[in-house]
């Protein structure tokens, strides 16, 4: 599947959004007074249900970001000139032959 430039970009948005959201997020949660995340200075349910939560968001908007960027990787080798799938213009799995490269 190959995706376009917008859409590459709003999946880096995304995955840096997440990464500011939850780091917030777990901020906020370490230093809660309200008697949600710590009893007595113990961490409750309610702590790793939502460090949980947070760690799963961590993962996945590194993951959705990393998609982004390998996407705009292969439309700036495409834009270049190089075809995607491709590594310095040689076939992924072929072989190259002598007479394969430009007289220079």
């Amino acid at each position: 599947m190959k995706l376009n430039r917008p859409v590459s970009w709003f999946l880096v948005a995304f995955g840096v959004w997440s990464w500011i959201v939850w780091t917030t997020f777990v901020k906020n949660l370490w230093k809660d007074v309200s008697g949600l995340a710590f009893d007595n200075g113990s961490p409750t349910a309610y702590f790793w249900v939502h460090l949980t939560l947070a760690i799963t968001s961590f993962l996945l908007g590194t993951a959705i970001g990393a998609l982004g960027l390998r996407s705009l990787r292969v439309l700036k080798r495409e834009a270049a000139g190089t075809p995607a799938g491709t590594d310095a213009g040689t076939a992924a799995g072929a072989e190259r032959h002598p007479s394969d490269t430009a007289a220079v």
